[in-house]
């Protein structure tokens, strides 16, 4: 009896966990892709690591106010769509295209590279400052609502059951890049400085979005 209890119990863990596996890997990915751009936030980041100035409480700041605002998204949307299971389609084409848009923008940025302007000199800001002015950046930036809220919502939703764990590799994603950021800046100013540096990276953005874009036009597809 205890033999067959545990052996179910291990089928189960082992079902749950290849279904979360690859849903937070996915999230990982589709937050790095949204986080990682140029940007009044990252470049705020960017600046206060090359200066080691209050860098653990920006860093705090900005990933918890991502954590909130993709537990909002996922929790929100996919409330939504348990109620309204049509909402799923509209979901889909609509994340879809967006990403197609987000994608070709990344794709753009990457061919016209721009270089992301941080500035090391300067006076020094009390600790409020710094945790005001990141707090601003992130909350009062309309698109964090849209990419966070709406879009990586969206997107988690599709993954049914699993989409907390989408929405846990996300979070992974913010807090892997602000800390990297933050206090990995000294050594990141020198490659940062360069053009070619964010023409790669908004080159793999580019790729990343179109990819997921795909995806769910397929999985449309699939139910059709």
């Amino acid at each position: 009896m205890l033999a067959a209890l545990t052996a179910a119990l291990t089928v189960a863990l082992a079902g749950a966990v290849a279904g979360a596996v690859p849903a937070a890997l996915a999230g990982l990915g589709f937050g790095a892709s949204l986080i990682i751009a140029i940007g009044a936030q990252n470049a705020f980041v960017l600046r206060q690591g090359l200066r080691r100035e209050h860098v653990g409480a920006i860093v705090l700041v900005c990933a918890l106010s991502d954590a909130v605002l993709i537990a909002a998204g996922v929790a929100g949307l996919g409330s939504l769509l348990q109620l309204v299971p049509w909402t799923l389609v509209v979901v889909r084409i609509g994340g879809a295209a967006f990403l197609v848009v987000y994608g070709v923008l990344a794709a753009r940025r990457a061919l016209r590279p721009s270089r992301l302007e941080t500035d090391a000199a300067g006076a020094s800001v009390s600790l409020a400052a710094a945790v005001g002015t990141a707090t601003a950046l992130t909350w009062l930036n309309p698109h964090v609502y849209l990419d966070t809220v709406v879009l990586l919502g969206s997107v988690s939703a599709t993954h049914g059951a699993e989409r907390w764990w989408f929405g846990l590799g996300a979070t992974a994603a913010s807090i892997l890049w602000f800390s990297a950021l933050g206090y990995g800046a000294r050594l990141l100013r020198p490659l940062f400085a360069r053009p070619l540096a964010w023409r790669i990276l908004d080159a793999l953005v580019a790729l990343v979005m179109l990819a997921i874009a795909g995806s769910l036009l397929l999985g449309l597809l699939a139910t059709v």
